[in-house]
C-alpha cells in the first residue's frame, strides 16, 4: 500500500484542479488534459497536480465522480420541480455537460476503470428517472402502449447528446424539427400554467 500524502478532498486547490481538468476536456478535449496542461490551467505546478491525484486516472474518476454526484443533485431538483419532465428536458440540453459527458464516453474506449464509473452512473441516472416517470406517466393517465417510463427517460437523455455529437461536426439536420416536437408532447404531458391556475 502506497504511503505517498495525498491532498485532503476539501482542499480548495483540489476544487481548483477539478474544475481545471474538467475545462479543458470540454475545451479541447481528453486528450488535452495532461499533467502539465492541466496545472498551467489551473495555475499551478505540475508537482501540485500528482500530490493530489497521484495518476490521471486517479484525476479523471474524480473529475467524473464529481460531475456526477453534480448531476444527481439537478437531477433532484428537477423530478421535484412543477414541470419535471420539461425540467429534466432543459437539464438534459445542457451543452457543457453534454461535452464534458462526451469527452468520457471516448476515454471510456480506453480507460476501463472510466467505463465502469460511466455504466454504473447512466445505471443510476436512468432508473432514477424511470421511478419517477412511472409515477408522473401514471398520474396524467398516460397509455403505457403509447410510452413507457423507460422509453421517455431515453429521449430526454439520449437525444441531447446525439444532436452535440452531430453539431460538433457541423451537421444540424432536422434539428429544430426535432426539438420543437419534443417540447410540443412535453406541453401535452405538461400543460403550461394557464392564468386561472395561478390565481
Amino acid at each position: 500500500m502506497s504511503t505517498r500524502r495525498r491532498g485532503t478532498k476539501d482542499s480548495a486547490t483540489r476544487r481548483v484542479l477539478l474544475e481545471a481538468t474538467a475545462r479543458v476536456m470540454t475545451e479541447e478535449g481528453y486528450a488535452a488534459a495532461t499533467t502539465r496542461r492541466v496545472a498551467a490551467e489551473a495555475g499551478v505546478k505540475p508537482a501540485l497536480v500528482h500530490y493530489y491525484f497521484p495518476t490521471m486516472e486517479d484525476l479523471f474518476l474524480a473529475v467524473f465522480n464529481d460531475g456526477a454526484e453534480t448531476n444527481f443533485e439537478r437531477q433532484w431538483h428537477a423530478l421535484t420541480s412543477d414541470r419535471p419532465l420539461h425540467a429534466l428536458w432543459e437539464l438534459s440540453r445542457d451543452p457543457r455537460g453534454n461535452a464534458l459527458m462526451q469527452e468520457f464516453i471516448a476515454l471510456s474506449n480506453h480507460r476501463k476503470t472510466i467505463q465502469t464509473e460511466l455504466a454504473a452512473y447512466a445505471r443510476r441516472y436512468r432508473e432514477n428517472q424511470v421511478t419517477a416517470f412511472t409515477f408522473i406517466l401514471r398520474e396524467r393517465r398516460v397509455d403505457p402502449e403509447k410510452i413507457t417510463p423507460v422509453t421517455l427517460s431515453m429521449l430526454l437523455s439520449g437525444l441531447p447528446r446525439s444532436m452535440v455529437v452531430e453539431s460538433n461536426f457541423g451537421f444540424t439536420m432536422g434539428h429544430e424539427e426535432m426539438l420543437a416536437m419534443v417540447e410540443r408532447y412535453l406541453d401535452i404531458l405538461e400543460p403550461p400554467e394557464s392564468a386561472a391556475d395561478r390565481s
